[in-house]
């Protein structure tokens, strides 16, 4: 199994370690529903190093990234960053990914961690175009510290104004004493923060520095258990479940990530834009529990009268707000809001609504 460089620390602070990705991390530490309030009301900081990093650079940089991803990286400047995909021929979804704007000719990918190998071959192997492509992701580590105090953690260390960086910008400074390091205003939470990339050689130095800054806000490691349960409030796909290779991004509710724009002839354009025109055969939606139950992946979608419409890709208990939610396809007849739908769970057939996410900061 391979490591990051905050494996050790993981195991010394009594995290339940797991295989993910092929990578040894850290599930929990004081459980999933304490880590998921801790990012919620505070600040906690989870590895995410085993997320992947490709450079794409030189005069063909923006040729390429416009062919094999979804949406405009020509609206971009340096210092922004987008959400896209990178679609496959039969009108699925390779990854989902960020590109990160670095210079007029420079630009970060930073891709799933499970799809590493599959998403180097797929970029490798369409770049007719001559992109200088690297694959850094065993040259960098990441921290993304998340919720309502991480600003206030990570100001202690930096002269950099974080209050002046936009979500979905980023800056390169110094940080906790370490030069070159990325501070982009994203996460996976729903709760604000930022995440940060550096060097591996860094990373204990920076972890250590985090923690001591966030002390007095009750800083806390968090684990994959909690930041699955984090986005799924905030309806955020995930690559595997509600993602994949057979789901279209528009049927996964991605056309504002898919952009039609004169002159952009990405991979499989013609069947994406049909898709948005005449509609598709299923949709993803999100839905709240009525009866008590906890869906998860997988479970049957029926309607009132038990007829199979579809099936659930992400599900759990809402830490929040104490009731089951989830997300799943379905057919597109049962994908308006308030729609009631049912929950085939293991022969119980249980009551579900149809919602727009977020689930998070509902009554």
């Amino acid at each position: 199994m391979k490591h990051t460089p905050f494996t050790e620390k993981h195991v010394a602070l009594g995290a339940k370690m797991h295989e993910f990705a092929g990578y040894n991390m850290p599930i929990e530490y004081s459980g999933i529903i304490d880590e998921h309030l801790t990012v919620c009301q505070a600040v906690g900081v989870f590895d995410v190093s085993h997320m992947g990093e490709f450079w794409v650079k030189g005069p063909k940089a923006l040729d390429f990234l416009q062919k094999v991803t979804s949406n405009n990286v020509a609206a971009l400047t340096p210092g922004k960053i987008q959400y896209t995909c990178f679609p496959n021929e039969q009108g699925g979804i390779v990854d989902d990914l960020l590109v990160y704007q670095y210079e007029p000719q420079k630009y970060l990918l930073v891709v799933n961690a499970a799809n590493i190998e599959k998403d180097w071959k797929w970029c490798v192997d369409h770049n007719t175009e001559g992109a200088v492509l690297e694959n850094a992701s065993h040259h960098m580590a990441q921290l993304a510290v998340q919720g309502p105090q991480a600003l206030a953690t990570l100001q202690k260390l930096t002269r950099m104004d974080l209050s002046a960086i936009p979500y979905y910008t980023f800056v390169v400074g110094e940080m906790a004493g370490v030069k070159e390091v990325i501070v982009s205003n994203t996460g996976y939470t729903g709760a604000g923060g930022f995440e940060l990339y550096f060097y591996p050689e860094a990373a204990i130095k920076i972890w250590n520095a985090v923690f001591e800054a966030g002390a007095e806000f009750g800083i806390k490691p968090i684990g994959l258990g909690a930041r699955d349960t984090l986005r799924l409030e905030m309806g955020f796909c995930l690559y595997g479940n509600d993602l994949d290779d057979t789901t279209s991004p528009i049927e996964a509710g991605l056309g504002w990530i898919t952009k039609f724009v004169e002159g952009k002839n990405f991979i499989n354009r013609p069947m994406l834009e049909k898709q948005k025109t005449e509609g598709t055969v299923r949709k993803l939606v999100g839905f709240e529990m009525v009866d008590r139950g906890i869906p998860r992946h997988g479970y049957e979608l029926q309607n009132p009268e038990g007829t199979p419409i579809g099936v659930v890709t992400s599900g759990t208990m809402s830490p929040t707000r104490k009731i089951g939610i989830g997300m799943g396809y379905v057919k597109p007849e049962y994908s308006k809001v308030g729609t009631e739908i049912c929950i085939d769970m293991r022969g119980r057939k249980l009551k579900a609504v149809v919602v727009r996410p977020p689930f998070r900061g509902k009554v």
